[in-house]
């Protein structure tokens, strides 16, 4: 017969320490999450073949039905740049404006800002980048020329008491320049945040990042910006996309951009995955006791939807679970 070992007492000390510590940890953590939805903006843009505009309405109805709190409906660009956003305004218009929730667009010029608002917008964003080279590349001006373009924006919604979000890409890293330096990023966000843009959007564009350069990243921000008026937006190429948002949310960021499915990706990452999805953020959420106000049924059943509509399988892994089950 073989011997039973007993439990030392100062096991059971050690043990009562760690619940102790995790207990803690988690009284860290924000009460309620304000969750942005950018599946139909984001998530969509980079389909090759052309999402019907029905499609598009429906899936933003279901994703207003699961009670999420914004979603971002289109983008205001140029067709020519992007065919997918070439029917902006009948989204706008078509889709279900439930109580409560906002339904703001992107707006990447002054132009797109008018059109914008004549088809009924009531927020719009706009996006920078932390990397020079970047922002050459992808609106054809240097980072301070941008912010000239945005300021024209800022005053009329501002006049019209239209708010603005600010995205601010590659704040992890840039497909051009490698790593970006934190104090970087603090600088553009500092100056969005300035020109008055009442949210700040950090975007770790082609998923780069690890939660260590999210803590050194969001540690020099926060001495620019208050947190209140920080959110994070992570793409999951490289698997890091929960990591970094529970990092983010560890030191007081309350606010998520995600993608239904994980739709999206990107065109600089070979093998880019997209987004965070928001079906794997909300069980996380759920799991740590943070009220988002989204029902997760039907979220899953929203990403159900568009992944047939796509022909495509989901990239979120809860809902690849409840498949399963």
């Amino acid at each position: 017969m073989g011997t039973v070992r007993v439990l030392q007492p100062q096991r059971l000390v050690g043990l009562a320490s760690v619940r102790a510590v995790s207990t803690s940890s988690l009284s860290t953590f924000p009460k309620q999450v304000k969750i942005v939805e950018v599946g139909p903006r984001d998530g969509l843009q980079n389909e090759k073949n052309t999402v019907p505009t029905q499609v598009k309405i429906r899936m933003i109805d279901m994703l207003s039905e699961a009670g999420l709190p914004v979603i971002e409906a289109t983008s205001f660009v140029s067709p020519k740049w992007v065919p997918q956003m070439a029917d902006h305004t009948e989204v706008l218009k078509g889709i279900q404006k439930f109580p409560g929730t906002n339904y703001p667009v992107l707006t990447p010029n002054f132009k797109g800002y008018q059109a914008a608002v004549a088809a009924g917008a009531k927020e719009v964003s706009i996006f920078g980048a932390a990397s020079e080279l970047f922002t050459r590349k992808n609106v054809n001006c240097s980072i301070d020329e941008s912010f000239q373009r945005f300021d024209q924006i800022l005053q009329e919604a501002r006049a019209a008491s239209i708010p603005v979000r600010g995205y601010v890409s590659c704040v992890l890293g840039c497909p051009y320049e490698g790593k970006i330096s934190p104090a970087k990023v603090a600088e553009v966000s500092k100056k969005m945040y300035a020109m008055g843009c009442y949210e700040i959007s950090l975007g770790d564009t082609i998923g780069v990042g690890t939660p260590g350069g999210m803590k050194e990243m969001l540690s020099a921000v926060m001495h620019e910006v208050p947190v209140s008026a920080l959110a994070v937006h992570c793409h999951d190429t490289y698997g890091q996309a929960l990591a970094n948002t529970l990092m983010a949310l560890q030191m007081g960021v309350s606010v998520v951009d995600s993608s239904v499915a994980g739709l999206g990706g990107c065109p600089y990452a070979q093998g880019a995955s997209g987004n965070l999805a928001t079906e794997d953020l909300v069980y996380m959420l759920e799991g740590l006791g943070i009220h988002t106000g989204v029902n997760l049924q039907k979220l899953l059943e929203a990403g159900t939807f568009i992944c047939q509509a796509l022909n495509r399988k989901t990239s979120s892994k809860v809902a690849q679970a409840t498949c399963k089950l």
